[in-house]
């Protein structure tokens, strides 16, 4: 689902964000994210019944420093010591402000639908595009506690810690052939689940039930949505329309005659994630749409191609970008494909354009994604005010397709395979 955020210099974890990462290590974003530390203020001298005591991990000593962002924010606390120790807890720190940001960006929206209306809550903001935001959002969904749940689950920030203990590393596990069966079960159950949603897009219905479905759809096959509450994505699964390129919020917007949508799922089952995702037409599309789309497609396909061993992961971009170039689109560059298995993002970072510096060589029992998002007009990317839509910065359309790959001895396996139509992408029955 969340694909690998990525800076403009490299790596840059949907989830990163569906990272999707942004970088959230979106497959967090080894092409490595520059991430931006603020200075700590200095709070001044404190009488000592004020005295406060640093806030990373096994230090002790008295804090006088602040962090800016938090005092701007409104976050109560988020003292340190130094600036060293401020760096060293960086990573989880950082998330405290992203929180804020989108209990804010809520709030603002609860405030407008009792005011009668849900759409455009951001006082101020440009929206590159025509798609409008439908709040409030439902409230997360419930998941039965008999269901097995990943990590993050039940954090209070939704993050990981198994993904944040190998952040960094650019080491590819080599799948055992247990894994290799629990990938196979939980890629079969996430692609039933997409069919589902596939069942939903039409016009009229909105992108909150399509992920009501969805839901529903986990819980029957005893699966845990991965989406849900990591690092506190709100709903089960992504709805990106028209010109969001990936990490879309489903709400309460109904599906429109002419829109694109794209689908993505991930989900749980028996330890192990298995992520996909197409795009869809609603009703009847113009001719550039269904070009955009079908492009996007034979992106994924010439990509999967070429999937074998001793193939550098670099190269997936050269072939993408060549075809979407070709067609006169461009590839987004800030989120890639990832690494799955146990963890719902993890080596190898993908990414999807040329002549990128994605680290490392194909070898069987990999296991990873390849989701190129194209669009209309330029590659560049911003993000709503939740924190999460990802949308094109000059408003236009967006199409995305991926699967979940094995590599084996002589190439690889689609692990999230449609078996029906003779594994042809739902859109292409539309054409």
């Amino acid at each position: 689902m969340f694909a690998h955020a990525q800076s403009k210099s490299g790596f840059r974890s949907k989830l990163g964000s569906m990272c999707s990462d942004r970088l959230f290590f979106s497959s967090r974003k080894q092409e490595t994210t520059r991430l931006a530390r603020p200075c700590l203020w200095n709070f001044g001298s404190m009488a000592a019944v004020d005295k406060r005591q640093c806030e990373t991990d096994e230090c002790s000593r008295e804090a006088k420093l602040q962090c800016p962002t938090c005092i701007k924010l409104g976050i109560q606390g988020s003292y340190f010591c130094s600036q060293e120790c401020f760096k060293g807890s960086w990573i989880t720190h950082k998330l405290l402000h992203k929180k804020a940001k989108e209990d804010k960006a809520n709030d603002e929206h609860k405030i407008f639908a009792t005011r009668g209306t849900n759409t455009d809550p951001w006082p101020g903001y440009h929206y590159t595009g025509k798609l409008r935001p439908h709040y409030p959002l439902t409230p997360m969904r419930p998941v039965p506690v008999n269901i097995q749940r990943p990590d993050y689950a039940d954090h209070s920030l939704g993050m990981s810690e198994s993904e944040q203990s190998l952040k960094g590393t650019s080491q590819i596990r080599i799948l055992t052939p247990e894994d290799v069966v629990g990938m196979r079960v939980v890629c079969k159950l996430a692609r039933e689940i997409l069919d589902v949603a596939a069942k939903m897009v039409k016009p009229g219905v909105t992108t909150e039930e399509i992920d009501h479905a969805v839901h529903l759809a986990c819980i029957e096959r005893d699966c845990y949505p991965s989406p849900l509450n990591y690092y506190n994505f709100p709903k089960s699964c992504c709805t990106s329309v028209n010109e969001v390129i990936c990490h879309g919020i489903p709400d309460h917007r109904a599906l429109q005659e002419g829109d694109i949508i794209n689908v993505d799922i991930t989900v749980y089952h028996n330890g192990y994630h298995g992520d996909l995702n197409e795009t869809f037409f609603v009703g009847e599309v113009d001719e550039d749409a269904k070009r955009l789309v079908q492009s996007t497609y034979e992106c994924l396909m010439q990509a999967i191609d070429s999937v074998k061993p001793g193939i550098r992961y670099r190269e997936l971009g050269n072939i993408i970008q060549k075809h979407a170039q070709a067609s006169g689109f461009s590839v987004v560059r800030s989120y890639c494909g990832h690494g799955i298995h146990k963890l719902f993002h993890t080596a190898p970072n993908v990414p999807h354009y040329a002549k990128n510096k994605a680290v490392g060589v194909m070898k069987p029992g990999h296991v990873f994604t390849i989701e190129p998002m194209i669009c209309e007009g330029g590659w560049q990317d911003e993000t709503w005010p939740d924190g999460w839509t990802a949308v094109t910065r000059d408003g236009k359309r967006s199409a995305q397709f991926e699967h979940t790959l094995l590599v084996t001895e002589t190439g690889c396996e689609i692990l999230t395979f449609r078996l029906e139509d003779s594994g042809r992408a739902h859109f292409l029955s539309q054409m």
